[in-house]
């Protein structure tokens, strides 16, 4: 399963990682997700969630 926030659909960003010489790989920086357990439709469900969505308000934590 993919690290997907459920609420704000936030996923893992991609790029080059540079070194000195200003060479490029490709690299991912992960997002900050957190597994809990959230009201959908009225019953309780694990999920993966973004810290921003938990600290916003935008979901209500079981």
């Amino acid at each position: 399963m993919a690290r997907v926030c459920y609420v704000t659909g936030k996923r893992a960003g991609t790029g080059n990682k540079r070194s000195h010489s200003n060479r490029a790989n490709k690299r991912k920086w992960g997002v900050n997700v957190q597994k809990v357990r959230i009201l959908v439709d009225g019953k309780p469900k694990r999920v993966y969630v973004s810290t921003k969505a938990l600290r916003s308000g935008l979901v209500t934590r079981v």
